[in-house]
């Protein structure tokens, strides 16, 4: 059904036109009402708004007013001066209209005239802050985001109280005309990075978005194909005010507690908020564990497989009579062995993650136990491929980013496959080619490995490790000339 443009002044014909094109739904709402001499009409979706404030700040008022010599029936009198409420709009056709109240507005119609009043009352339910449970800190805010896009955006503004932080909407999805919210610190995040990101929301054409991903992808430059993630995404707010305070651009979607920051580099998924809220020598070391853990991650399984099938002669000789022992009656080789294993713990892995929580853990770690102890006893593996990819898996759950966590674990496998064919050679080679795949990314114009590969030494003090605050360049927050 086509929307005719324009409101008509008759109250009946736009009544049958709304409630026809939104279907008779049953949680649709119209009431109509009396003000002073006048039919009118309102509009709203139960549910979507908050019915005492519609019963105290909009129709009590307008079952009161009355006329006197100093006032006469207007949208505008009855906005400024009769309607208790904080933000009302005029609209002048029904399509902006029908969007306010599927956003939770209320529409008021008056007989006669051919514009109508949109009150925004919202009463959903919403989430309380809670923790945040996907980057938990032991020292530090304990706060998280939540599904409404105000709130988010307060959440930060509490933490960067400065005049140059500026906010533009955007409504994105054909059927979901979901509100995302582009923040960013006017004079330190660069002007033609804020035009490009707007400008490709705006002109994004998708049906729906309803988490950050739906926009992630759609804007990757030059549809770059990668695993690895070119936004970093949180939902914790010291996170994305610090962000804002070095120049990115935080995008807030209305719906989930996922924040986007961007450009996002490589060093941005090692790092965690708690390694600010310690001291600088315990967060560097920290940062260094986390590197040995995600390459323990990505080649331990792959180093074995290497050695034991290709270069025994570069383990030491007790050390590989022991493996030997280990291995005897072992049916099948090294790479079998690891892929066997490294499959089940990702089938625990996900069961564990889907399970309810209760027993979620309780599943994983002891159906860990159990499969890994009975394929030894059984002469499936060996104990050693057991201990390697305990320490494997364990090694994954120290990258602080879930999302830079996948690809490790994906990559994991290749490395496994190039080690059963071409020993420490298709190690080198793999290595190789990943390296040069990071440093060919982008992240709206910024190189993937900087500041690291793309060497700045003035931006070097909070890159691998983290040197003191009172030594680290503040350039960030300094207004561009």
């Amino acid at each position: 059904m086509k929307l005719q443009p324009e409101f008509s002044k008759q109250i009946r014909e736009n009544i049958d036109l709304i409630c026809d094109f939104m279907g008779n739904s049953s949680d649709f709402v119209v009431r109509e009402i009396t003000i002073g001499r006048n039919q009118a009409a309102l509009f709203y979706l139960d549910g979507m708004v908050d019915l005492q404030k519609v019963q105290d700040s909009v129709i009590r008022p307008l079952h009161e007013f009355t006329f006197s010599d100093s006032n006469e029936l207007s949208l505008p009198f009855l906005k400024n001066s009769i309607l208790d409420v904080g933000e009302a709009s005029l609209v002048q056709n029904y399509e902006d209209a029908l969007d306010q109240i599927l956003s939770g507005g209320l529409l008021l119609l008056i007989d006669g005239m051919g514009e109508g009043l949109v009150v925004s009352i919202p009463g959903w339910e919403e989430r309380s802050i809670t923790e945040s449970k996907t980057q938990p800190v032991i020292r530090g805010p304990q706060e998280s985001f939540t599904e409404n896009l105000r709130t988010n955006t307060t959440m930060v503004r509490r933490r960067v109280k400065d005049t140059r932080v500026r906010l533009t909407n955007v409504k994105v999805g054909e059927k979901t005309k979901t509100d995302i919210s582009v923040m960013y610190m006017h004079g330190v995040a660069d002007d033609e990075l804020v035009r490009n990101v707007i400008s490709r929301l705006k002109n994004m054409k998708v049906d729906r978005v309803l988490e950050g991903e739906y926009l992630e992808e759609c804007l990757v430059e030059n549809k770059q194909l990668t695993i690895f993630p070119i936004f970093y995404n949180s939902d914790r707010p010291d996170s994305i005010a610090a962000g804002v305070m070095e120049g990115k651009i935080a995008i807030f979607i209305d719906g989930t507690p996922f924040v986007i920051l961007a450009p996002a580099v490589f060093v941005d998924f090692i790092q965690s908020a708690e390694d600010y809220y310690q001291s600088f020598i315990y967060s560097s070391i920290i940062r260094v564990l986390r590197y040995i853990s995600l390459a323990i991650c990505l080649l331990a399984p792959a180093i074995y497989v290497a050695l034991t099938t290709f270069h025994q002669n570069m383990i030491p000789t007790v050390l590989l009579l022991s493996l030997s022992a280990q291995r005897e009656g072992v049916p099948f080789p090294a790479f079998v062995e690891a892929m066997i294993m490294e499959i089940i713990f990702e089938i625990l892995r996900e069961a564990g993650l889907r399970m309810p929580r209760t027993v979620g853990q309780a599943v994983s770690i002891v159906g860990s136990i159990v499969i890994g102890q009975a394929a030894v006893e059984a002469n499936i593996v060996s104990p050693v491929m057991v201990i390697v990819v305990a320490i494997t898996a364990i090694s994954s759950f120290v990258i602080p980013s879930y999302t830079m966590a996948i690809p490790i674990r994906i990559l994991r496998f290749a490395f496994i496959g190039m080690a059963a064919m071409f020993g420490v050679y298709g190690l080198t080679v793999g290595i190789l080619i990943l390296l040069v795949h990071l440093n060919s990314l982008h992240s709206f114009g910024v190189p993937y490995m900087s500041p690291v590969a793309n060497f700045q030494s003035s931006k070097q003090s909070d890159a691998l490790l983290r040197f003191p605050f009172k030594n680290k360049a503040n350039h960030h927050n300094k207004p561009r000339e």
